[in-house]
């Protein structure tokens, strides 16, 4: 360990401590930062930082209800797709993954929030920390590894993928995921690497907020409280960017990404179908279940199961190499052999879970076909790497890993995207992308 890394893990193991004593008052932490903008900030370097900041499952149409007046200023300065195509499935870590990537699931290795792995049999849940750190089960090249490959630092708030050295890399700093943590604390944080001395400052650094899909499963998306979160998250961005500002990290010397994983569909219980009403668990092996139905069949009985499928309502099954082509979902062995997605707002469960749920629950999901409008999340971007005032056409999240290559004017790693379909964010005059597009297999 050299004398810069280790005054890098002290600087970060100081943060930890700083996180660890969470505020009980919202915004107390920002408050407190803002009350510090007398001091002299630190010297800037050249390069401006990317901030990305995720917010799970917030729907393409949140933007218009009018609680963002924050993310809707920042859109105003910068650019914002009309809506943010998730990858399939539409699942958290998958799509967090594929948005730092640029690779499909079936190409990055993260299939579905929950997986198994036929040649180890091992499996992988995302509340499982040993699997979740294991670096075998990601592939690709994420952000954070792109940065460090070109020396620059990044850091991560609770980033999918970002506990596990991949190819042997982790962000320059990072945090074990904590869901107690408040967003107060996170942004903090943040306010907290930026302030750092150049030579240990992170110029990535990527930020995570659950509030949106925890209350949209909780409540379902057309519900009082999704939409209190929905302003409690825009105000904590706002107040991130008013102490960053306040720091010498103004609309001029910051580029800002806010994206989400995918959006939220209302589901209720009268609209279930009970998956051993169809199929018997004793010859399958069951993967995933809900808007996304995932299974084995026992040797011997693939052709029964599959007739089995055929005959579940408001379902569509595939065997796994007979998939839609534009879902990219047959390319992986950790893809089952079958692969189910319920009609929007269906879903089809086993009877034991779906025992603990209250007759006349109303709440959301997702992980429907992302052609479905529902599943869509947003992207809106700002600063000086972007255009101003602009509205583009949709996007596929696959694409976004070359968007935030450019603005952190990095090379890109071997992708799924293109930079050409990213092209319309950033303004004419900008020079085109610094690498071509090379192909993943």
């Amino acid at each position: 360990m050299n004398a810069s890394t280790s005054s890098r893990r002290a600087l970060l193991t100081v943060g930890l401590l700083a996180a660890g004593s969470w505020p009980a008052t919202p915004h107390a932490a920002l408050a407190q930062r803002a009350a510090d903008v007398r001091r002299a900030p630190a010297p800037r370097s050249a390069r401006p930082p990317l901030v990305i900041i995720s917010l799970d499952g917030f729907r393409w149409d949140y933007l218009d209800r009018g609680l963002t007046p924050n993310l809707s200023r920042l859109a105003a300065r910068g650019v914002r797709a009309r809506a943010l195509v998730p990858a399939f499935p539409t699942k958290t870590f998958p799509n967090h993954y594929t948005l730092v990537t640029g690779l499909q699931p079936e190409h990055h290795g993260i299939v579905d929030n929950v997986m198994r792995d036929p040649a180890t049999g091992a499996w992988f849940r995302i509340n499982d920390t040993a699997a979740v750190r294991d670096a075998r089960w990601w592939g690709g090249e994420p952000l954070w590894a792109t940065a460090a490959r070109q020396g620059v630092l990044s850091a991560t708030v609770f980033w999918p993928g970002s506990e596990a050295p991949i190819g042997g890399v982790r962000p320059t700093q990072w945090l074990p995921y904590d869901g107690r943590m408040p967003n107060s604390a996170r942004t903090t944080q943040v306010v907290d690497w930026l302030d750092l001395p150049p030579d240990a400052r992170p110029d990535v650094v990527l930020l995570y907020f659950s509030l949106t899909d925890d209350a949209g499963h909780r409540f379902g998306p057309d519900s009082p409280q999704l939409d209190s979160a929905v302003s409690s998250v825009d105000a904590e961005i706002g107040e991130l960017l008013e102490v960053l500002d306040s720091h010498g990290l103004g609309a001029a010397r910051l580029n800002v990404v806010v994206v989400s994983d995918h959006g939220m569909a209302a589901v209720d219980t009268s609209r279930v179908v009970v998956l051993d009403d169809y199929l018997d668990p004793q010859v399958v092996r069951l993967v995933d279940a809900g808007p996304l139905l995932t299974l084995d069949s026992a040797s011997g009985f693939a052709d029964s199961v599959a007739r089995a499928l055929g005959r579940i309502p408001h379902l569509s099954a595939f065997r796994r190499e007979e998939t839609p082509a534009r879902w990219h979902y047959r390319d992986n062995p950790r893809i089952p052999a079958f692969v189910g997605v319920a009609e929007g707002g269906w879903q089809v469960v086993p009877r034991a879970p779906l025992r603990q749920r209250p007759q006349g629950f109303i709440g959301g999901s997702h992980g429907f076909d992302n052609a479905d409008a529902a599943m869509h999340g947003i992207l809106v971007a700002a600063g000086p790497a972007f255009r101003r005032g602009a509205v583009v056409e949709a996007l596929g999240n696959v694409h976004v890993y070359e968007l935030l290559c450019r603005a952190a004017g990095l090379r890109p790693g071997p992708n799924d995207g293109s930079p050409d379909s990213v092209r319309a964010f950033f303004p004419s005059r900008q020079p085109s992308a610094v690498s071509r597009r090379r192909g993943v297999r």
